[in-house]
């Protein structure tokens, strides 16, 4: 049987096939990939690697009325030579392979002139260089997007007659008439019924204000769904799983393009703006490595090779999350832990710098006008005691067993719309969910303000200058003790938040499982984090006021004395956070770090990391997957996890193509095969590649050749050359033998064979085929038996494999 099934869905070979290369633009694909019209276009914002062609490139032909000359049309690059179609996973060892020669080339020709010299120093300087633009553009375009969020977002609630740009914040400054206890109040901000009927008393204002805020709900999320889904359906969702995959070496054309970025920079902030249940720290990564793919445009170094532009990648995502929280170390080990699939020493310098890089361009615009870079920035002045690991470690088993009901809930609704009509209407979706959440938010002050805010406020330890209802504590300004914060009874706002709060908890519970997934910008660090923020919120007030009452009781009186401020509700809120966070994307080390950069709370690593690996440990326990993982899957992406074992014994004969009964393996012979049988052979099969063999007798090796070059190669022999025909052979060999006269002219094509494709034995365990995937980035690998060759494994039998082997449906990995 015919190895090698490629994702793309080639229906045969044309004679115009090399033409229908250059034609669209692959920014219009469809994101939900599964139902894609794949477009295989050069002209594209990842743009193709031009193959790199030098010597021996030669095309030996003679023919009627020639003479016997060596035709070499294959001295100049052939554009699309050695590149790869959509959805295709690259060559990894290839691509190595070639910068290692680029790179020997560079320095060989560094010792002839004083301008190589130049130019080697430069190609060296150059990946320095591209990060430093990288941090600069992400935190630019981080700050106009946080900006442009605060604003949109509190011009559902009013406008500022000083200056319509002004935010509600912002507009009070300068305002000479605010009081302290009243510091969001000025005459110079309107709410929309102060602007419509004169007035903000009343159940009528009310209800102008209510019906406003759902109004521009509804036009942001609509202007947002509607721009990703005419502009570039590339832009929805977080983008992470795409990245991860992405990472791995699959191609996924113009996901990182021009269009995406500009429509995902404008429709993030509109999404946030909206008020659903979502965050643009996800998206941010998204949108950073777009800066990177662009970048990568003005550096051929990094635009012709996919596996040095994947290096880039994974310092731009570590730069997204720098400029998302305000964490630049925390970036740098996110995209270690989670996003990048090779990671070498090198990559983790320079995504050190481009995160440095974003942060300091990210606090110069200082877009949340408090001159810190950290989002929430919390002063706890009361340290922990050992007894609060116990409450610590049960918000780390909260936020595990919330992990695994989002990620199932989730899922399974997100299956249900790609199977079902519901998928044909994304905008309604959209437009439905925000409705329902405006609607739900709206009464209840919590729900009401941006999820970073409610954070924020959970986070926040009550001091003396609060005017937060959390923090009405009933003899809060005694300060008869010394100038400490005496005991703290809960007074009636306290009671009050609490239940406020916990409808909250409620409703973003619920409207998070539908929101995530739409077709609209989603992050979801944010509303996670909120989940764990309120229910470690209400544990921690309620921890506060048990000490309180029950000063006596043994586990209290040992640590609590008399008086004292012992337990600080934030704390709790932080390590909420840090665990239903985790049990959503199952991160340790980075989320710890993330979350000490993100508050400023470096002496709270030990419960941090107590609920992060406590969440990890239920959320395992009831699924493997993270998130991203899970949305992996269900795209059909074909990303081999490099966390998990794979525990089986079976061997390589077990998963190759052909099995018994099959019909034979698909090869081309090295010097016997015309023109007009190989494009039969294209035309007949839909596979990425061919084996070339010595005969079909011996079936002894000889290398490996991509269907898109062979097409790609043979088109441009025609067009160049005169007499290439049908009958004319094609020579996979170095020297091809001498013709006869009137013969049609040859094709050597020994310069688009792959001579050393990776090869196994039949006998070969699995998990050994399995670790060489992984870590060497293949595509496929040919297996062997006594040197003759038998079949061929690829990345998507491998998935499928274990798919099999996990009770999984093996068809549902859709690409190769």
């Amino acid at each position: 049987m015919a190895m090698w099934q490629g994702a793309m869905d080639n229906r045969g070979f044309q004679q115009g096939s090399f033409s229908s290369f250059q034609n669209s633009s692959s920014d219009e694909d469809l994101m939900d990939i599964p139902a894609t019209a794949m477009d295989f276009s050069m002209r594209d914002d990842v743009p193709p690697l031009d193959r790199e062609v030098g010597e021996d490139k030669s095309y030996n032909g003679g023919g009627i009325g020639s003479s016997n000359r060596i035709m070499d049309f294959l001295e100049e690059p052939i554009p699309g030579v050695g590149t790869y179609d959509d959805f295709n996973t690259i060559d990894w060892v290839r691509e190595k392979s070639r910068d290692r020669d680029r790179h020997r080339e560079i320095t060989n020709k560094s010792k002839e002139s004083t301008w190589a010299l130049i130019h080697s120093v430069s190609d060296a300087f150059s990946g320095w260089l591209l990060m430093l633009l990288i941090g600069l553009l992400s935190g630019s375009l981080a700050g106009l997007i946080d900006i442009s969020a605060h604003w949109m977002t509190d011009l559902k609630e009013g406008i500022c007659t000083g200056g319509f740009w002004f935010n509600h914040e912002h507009c009070c400054w300068n305002s000479e008439h605010v009081t302290f206890e009243e510091r969001d109040k000025c005459p110079e901000w309107n709410s929309w019924s102060q602007l419509i009927i004169s007035t903000d008393e009343g159940a009528f204002a009310y209800i102008v204000n209510y019906f406003m805020y759902v109004l521009w709900a509804l036009l942001f999320a609509f202007l947002a769904v509607s721009l990703v889904k005419v502009f570039a359906p590339y832009a929805c969702g977080s983008g992470i799983p795409e990245i991860k995959t992405i990472l791995s070496g699959f191609i996924i054309r113009g996901y990182l393009g021009k269009w995406t970025l500009v429509i995902k920079t404008i429709t993030l902030v509109l999404a946030v703006s909206s008020g659903l249940s979502l965050g643009k720290e996800g998206p941010l990564v998204h949108v950073a490595c777009c800066c990177g793919n662009i970048l990568c445009h003005c550096f051929n170094k990094y635009r012709k090779n996919e596996a040095k532009r994947r290096e880039v990648l994974s310092a731009a995502a570590a730069a997204g999350v720098s400029v998302a929280f305000g964490a630049p170390i925390g970036g740098v080990l996110f995209s270690l832990e989670e996003v990048s699939y090779y990671f070498p020493l090198k990559t983790l310098w320079r995504s050190f710098f481009a995160a440095l890089v974003a942060a300091f361009t990210l606090r110069s615009i200082n877009p949340f006008g408090n001159s810190r870079l950290v989002l929430f920035y919390v002063e706890f002045h009361t340290p922990w005691h050992l007894f609060e690991l116990v409450p610590f470690i049960l918000l780390g088993i909260f936020g595990g067993l919330w992990g695994a009901l989002f990620i199932r809930t989730n899922i399974a609704w997100c299956r249900k719309r790609k199977t079902t009509q519901l998928g044909k209407y994304p905008v309604i979706e959209v437009l439905v969910v925000t409705a329902i959440t405006a609607i739900l938010a709206f009464p209840n002050e919590y729900t009401r303000m941006s999820t970073s805010e409610l954070i924020s406020e959970l986070f926040n330890d009550c001091g003396l200058l609060d005017s937060s209802k959390l923090c009405d504590y009933e003899n809060r300004f005694n300060t008869s003790k010394g100038g400490e914060l005496p005991d703290r009874p809960a007074g009636v706002g306290v009671y009050s938040a609490m239940w406020q709060l916990a409808l909250t908890l409620i409703l973003k519970i619920v409207i998070t499982i539908f929101t995530f997934g739409m077709k609209i910008p989603s992050g979801l660090f944010i509303p996670s984090m909120a989940v764990g923020a309120i229910a470690g919120r209400l544990l921690g007030v309620g921890m506060e006021q048990l000490a309180y009452y029950h000063q006596e009781w043994t586990v209290f009186n040992s640590w609590c004395s008399q008086g004292a401020d012992c337990i600080t509700p934030g704390l709790y809120a932080m390590v909420g956070a840090a665990a239903c966070l985790g049990g959503v994307t199952r991160m340790t080390v980075s989320l710890v770090v993330i979350m000490f950069e993100l508050t400023g709370g470096l002496e709270y690593i030990v419960p941090l990391m107590a609920a992060a690996m406590t969440s990890k440990w239920v959320a395992d326990a009831l699924g493997r997957e993270g998130i991203y993982d899970a949305h992996i899957r269900l795209n059909g992406y074909p990303f081999l996890e490099a966390k998990e074992e794979f525990a089986h014994k079976t061997l390589a004969m077990d998963v190759m193509k052909p099995r018994r009964n099959d019909p034979l393996l698909t090869v081309l012979t090295q010097d016997s095969m015309t023109v007009e049988d190989v494009e039969n052979i294209i035309s007949e099969t839909t596979y990425s590649g061919f084996p070339v063999v010595v005969s079909r007798e011996s079936q002894r090796l000889v290398g490996f050749v991509l269907r898109r070059d062979l097409i790609i190669s043979i088109e441009n022999a025609r067009k160049k050359q005169d007499g290439v025909v049908s009958t004319s052979i094609i020579y996979f060999t170095e020297h091809s033998p001498p013709l006869p006269p009137y013969t049609p002219p040859t094709l050597k094509l020994r310069n688009i064979l792959d001579l050393s494709p990776f090869t196994v034995t039949d006998l070969t365990p699995m998990e050994i085929v399995v670790d060489i995937f992984r870590k060497l980035g293949l595509r496929q690998c040919l297996v062997t038996h006594n040197g003759r060759l038998l079949g061929i494994i690829t990345k998507k039998d491998v998935l499928k494999h274990i798919a099999q082997m996990a009770n999984q449906d093996p068809d549902s990995i859709l690409f190769n």
